[in-house]
């Protein structure tokens, strides 16, 4: 879950604050303006909706091969690489985008 603090840097990155219980903002940059309370819910909004939206990218990759076991497959089964591609689209079909 997108907590207040990841959305105040996200919509001001240089901005100095300290977030308290996931509710309390203290505001310590003079310089730069505070973000509006409704400004920051619709930026966790909005973050969670494009972490949601990669969650089969995640699942994909504890999934894959690793590297070397994919390049075993390609060099050591001599079909080609239908191992590899098989292997690979077994994963994807399981997570589909």
């Amino acid at each position: 879950m997108i907590d207040l603090m990841t959305a105040i840097q996200s919509l001001t990155p240089k901005a100095e604050c300290v977030v308290r219980d996931n509710t309390t903002i203290e505001w310590h940059s003079a310089d730069i303006t505070q973000p509006t309370q409704e400004e920051i819910d619709a930026e966790v909004i909005r973050l969670q909706a494009t972490y949601d939206a990669q969650a089969y990218a995640r699942s994909r990759a504890a999934e894959y091969p690793s590297i070397g076991d994919q390049l075993d497959m390609i060099y050591h089964n001599g079909d080609g690489g239908a191992t590899f591609q098989a292997a690979i689209k077994a994963v994807k079909d399981k997570y589909p985008k």
